[in-house]
């Protein structure tokens, strides 16, 4: 069931919709409630770190539960009036004061602004064992999870362009490192770099990988039967942008190679799409949670502006008067 945690009631029309409550769209709500911007949270609940059990590299919460940080971060935007809706948008179109919004829920939110913080899916290579320990013992940011499984046998799979470079990073974190080039490419450079770090490179495809007794991640197995022992198993997936309502708007996705795909945006968030803006994982597939969460903020500050534009400009027409301040 979908439940609506508002201290309030949104206002019929809200300054900005916000679609995804991770640190992203929640530190941008937070600055925009913040300035007094009338602001819906609306989100599915399905954050991308929810199968870790730690977020680092946090200033000052490094280890803290991801959900926790969510859980915080949502009484924190609260208190500035930010509405916070559990629900999933469905469909979203323009609207004659800016856009329209349908949740699954059955509920239609208007908004004169767009931000898109719905983060990405992990797209894992289709090799059979890695899903069953994905964000445990397979893993793929060495300043993630990399310290959680330091000293490991770690096995590399090379998935993508910049495979060599993921097991360059992970030879600080073990000296039983092995490099499986799988599918990526082959480059003499980075090869040299990977063998004077002392990691072994092993010319072969994975067919699978295998647990011992327990339960636990034992071995990668080749497509010639070679076993290689692994206690932990680097892999790139593709990042893959929750790019649909972006698409129902009339956007285009970015393909970025070696990455995934995202919705395209500048520094600050904006799209090409008038209004439409995105952020964190949506637009950098690589931002970590404080990366995301400070994207959010310098995104929520330029919303405001962006909308402030708007509202001089419609003050200037309208003349000397009093003007009505829209609020949460």
């Amino acid at each position: 069931m979908n439940r609506d945690t508002r201290p309030h009631s949104a206002p019929e029309i809200v300054d900005v919709a916000v679609v995804g409550g991770g640190p992203a769209g929640l530190s941008a709500a937070t600055a925009l409630g913040r300035s007094r911007r009338a602001v819906v949270v609306i989100d599915a609940g399905e954050p991308r770190n929810a199968v870790a059990a730690h977020a680092h590299n946090v200033f000052s919460r490094d280890g803290a539960e991801p959900l926790a940080l969510i859980a915080a971060a949502r009484e924190q935007a609260a208190a500035y009036g930010v509405a916070l809706v559990d629900d999933r948008v469905t469909r979203v179109r323009r609207a004659p004061d800016g856009f329209a919004l349908e949740t699954a829920g059955g509920r239609t939110v208007q908004a004169r602004r767009l931000l898109l913080a719905s983060g990405l899916r992990d797209v894992l290579p289709d090799i059979p064992g890695l899903a069953a320990h994905w964000g445990d013992s397979v893993v793929h940011c060495p300043y993630c999870h990399g310290w959680e499984v330091r000293d490991r046998a770690i096995v590399v799979i090379g998935t993508t362009p910049r495979s060599s470079h993921q097991a360059l990073m992970f030879s600080r974190l073990s000296d039983d490192v092995v490099f499986v080039r799988h599918d990526s490419p082959r480059d003499a450079a980075s090869d040299a770099d990977l063998v004077a770090l002392g990691v072994r490179i092993v010319d072969g495809v994975v067919a699978r990988v295998d647990d011992d007794s327990d339960g636990a991640l034992d071995s990668v197995v080749l497509a010639d039967g070679t076993a290689l022992p692994a206690r932990a198993v680097a892999v790139g997936p593709s990042f893959e942008a929750r790019t649909e309502l972006y698409e129902q708007l009339g956007g285009s996705p970015s393909v970025v190679e070696g990455v995934g795909v995202v919705i395209p945006a500048d520094a600050v968030g904006m799209t090409p799409l008038p209004g439409v803006w995105a952020v964190g994982n949506a637009r950098d597939a690589t931002a970590m949670v404080g990366a995301s969460a400070a994207a959010g903020t310098m995104a929520g500050a330029a919303l405001n502006m962006d909308l402030l534009v708007d509202e001089a400009a419609a003050a200037r027409a309208q003349g000397p008067g009093p003007r009505p301040r829209t609020t949460a």
